[in-house]
């Protein structure tokens, strides 16, 4: 694809896909349609009128928005003025706001709603480069989007040629979109990415997901991460139907209403999704109860290309007549794949959603990849569990003697902005870039992460212990949604853990324990034992200094608002370290284990 930029795709979007439902989105309690020549011409208009507003190349315009038509229609008409989009997270702190909208230096801005507006203009006067603010929805005294793109229309005939000559003079090896990755530690790197970087990527995957022209998908990962953005290029490119979830709440709600071929999702919303199911099952009384979990656990058992025998293929076709069609239908009755991504998803899920014939393929990347490096495939001998799958067409990846793994191809950013020590310290002289992620080939083709490399830590017995493998292990049991293994430089490893409060409530009201509050329950001695009993199973599987010997139980979960995690999930380790001192210095106080 010689010199394809990514607003490429609405000309390749109109040559070969002309639809009635380009995208969707849920407008006052019904789903809008927009045509592939609305996606164009708002497109189009916005470029217009950014150029009116005398925006030049590599201007940067930031893009704070839920996941929305318009949302689409202002990147692709930032991207064709040669100006560069700089989405960013709803959610994000006021901190992080302030010094990426001053390290990019924006020019303008483009919210999504009241709240996302009100945080923009109260920094807006510590930010000397803004000029204006942009909603989509409609603000007393803010300028709507609808604004620009009538000033587009209006001009459009006096723009034309300067639109089409700006167009023409972009390579694809020039600035697309610039990224800032929120880290754990630290002020946020801007990832640029080039159209070539995210192009080459969506190539690579382009038969990966089973979709056509009468595919629709449901999209509700933020699009300001690389993840659900290159996606939602990829399905432009395949001419599927985009269609928007109103919330994370409502998900349920559109799956069923949209009926999606394929989405994207991340492995906390499945084992939510599994958790429910099971939850489920388990009120189930009598044979229904029985046949339910007799299900599950052939699920469970489940190996690819029919390795567990005709006995069990049969059994299989049985559970999936009278149990697992249940759980299609809950999505919807036509998944044919979930894409995984952005952390490590439990094996027992991938094996079990496939069983039940909703196919989890996990693949694995970084924003500064584009993202994808590898991932798991519906093609004969194209997945294995528990792996993150084959490395992609076009893409290098080798394992350094630390095991760290290294990446090199088309997909690999253009650098750090402003940040050239940055870029240094992750892409080598020999041009590959170091993950920060531990990993090995199985069977010489599948790579399977084990670890951060910056989150191994040693003990004070000088054994080193990875903590997201034993993290991941806790958090199968549904007592437990959230966990942090901690010990370093300390005799033993131990876990501060936050309960899976909604299933902790249910099994209290079966055992007849008082359940007042959260404070209150985790301090309860069965829920103790009881958790107890959940880290005894695990610790079965571990090596003895790896086993976690004490654990503490906290009353909330962690989250991004109180900036304990990042966008994508992973915990802000450091942070949360320091807001549980107390509780940590407790576990490891006077310990002689």
């Amino acid at each position: 694809m010689e010199n394809f930029r990514i607003f490429d795709l609405l000309t390749r979007y109109a040559d070969n896909f002309d639809k009635e439902d380009a995208l969707g989105a849920m407008e006052n309690g019904q789903w809008v349609k927009y045509t592939t020549r609305q996606f164009i011409d708002y497109s189009n208009h916005i470029s217009y009128g950014l150029l009116e507003l005398g925006v030049k190349k590599e201007d940067k315009i930031a893009l704070i928005a839920n996941n929305r038509p318009e949302w689409n229609f202002t990147d692709m008409g930032i991207m064709q003025t040669g100006a560069i989009n700089v989405p960013i997270y709803p959610t994000i702190s006021e901190q992080d706001l302030v010094f990426i909208l001053n390290d990019a230096e924006i020019k303008y801005v483009f919210v999504s709603s009241q709240e996302i507006y009100d945080k923009v203009n109260k920094i807006k006067n510590q930010v000397s480069t803004i000029k204006d603010i942009y909603s989509f929805n409609k603000i007393n005294g803010v300028k709507n989007w609808l604004e620009l793109v009538e000033s587009g229309k209006q001009n459009s005939q006096k723009l034309a040629d300067q639109l089409g000559e700006v167009k023409a003079s972009i390579k694809d090896t020039e600035l697309a979109t610039l990224l800032y990755t929120s880290g754990t530690t630290g002020n946020p790197k801007g990832v640029m990415l080039s159209h070539k970087n995210i192009v080459s990527d969506l190539y690579a995957v382009r038969d990966l997901p089973p979709l056509d022209i009468d595919s629709r998908v449901l999209s509700f990962l933020p699009l300001n991460h690389v993840f659900e953005r290159m996606l939602t290029y990829l399905y432009m490119f395949k001419g599927a139907s985009i269609y928007y979830a109103e919330s994370l709440e409502t998900i349920g709600d559109n799956i069923r209403e949209i009926q999606p071929h394929v989405f994207s999702a991340v492995p906390r919303l499945l084992e939510k999704v599994y958790d429910k199911i099971v939850a489920k099952g388990t009120d189930l009384t009598g044979v229904k109860h029985k046949l339910f979990f007799w299900a599950l656990d052939l699920g469970l058992k489940y190996e690819l290309n029919g390795k567990n025998g005709l006995w069990y293929e049969l059994q299989l076709k049985i559970a999936n007549k009278l149990i697992f069609n249940k759980w299609r239908e809950a999505l919807g009755g036509n998944v044919r794949a979930i894409a995984s991504g952005g952390a490590a998803l439990q094996p027992r899920l991938a094996r079990v959603f496939t069983a039940a014939g909703i196919p989890v393929l996990e693949g694995y990347g970084l924003t500064e990849t584009s993202p994808v490096i590898s991932v798991n495939t519906l093609e004969n001998g194209g997945t294995k569990f528990g792996t993150v799958g084959k490395v992609i067409e076009g893409v290098t990846v080798k394992i350094a003697e630390d095991g760290e793994i290294l990446v090199k191809g088309p997909n690999v950013m253009m650098g750090y902005f402003k940040r050239p020590d940055s870029t240094a310290e992750v892409i080598d002289s020999q041009g590959w870039f170091h993950t920060g992620d531990i990993g090995i080939f199985e069977d010489g083709k599948y790579l399977k992460i084990t670890d951060r490399k910056k989150e191994i830590f040693k003990t004070s017995g000088g054994k080193y212990i990875a903590p997201q493998i034993i993290e991941n292990k806790l958090k199968e049991s549904m007592f437990i949604e959230q966990v942090m293994v901690i010990g370093e430089n300390q005799k033993f490893a131990a876990a501060l853990i936050a309960p899976a409060f909604a299933h902790l409530s249910e099994w209290c009201k079966r055992k007849n324990i008082p359940y007042d509050s959260n404070e209150q329950i985790i301090n309860d001695p069965q829920v103790k034992k009881r958790i107890q009993e959940e880290i005894n199973k695990v610790n079965a599987s571990l090596a003895q200094y790896e086993t976690i010997k004490k654990f503490e139980l906290l009353p909330r979960d962690w989250s991004i608002e109180k900036g304990e995690m990042t966008p994508k999930l992973s915990l802000k380790r450091k942070i949360i370290t320091e807001t549980n001192k107390a509780l940590i210095d407790k576990i490891f106080k006077n310990e002689n284990l």
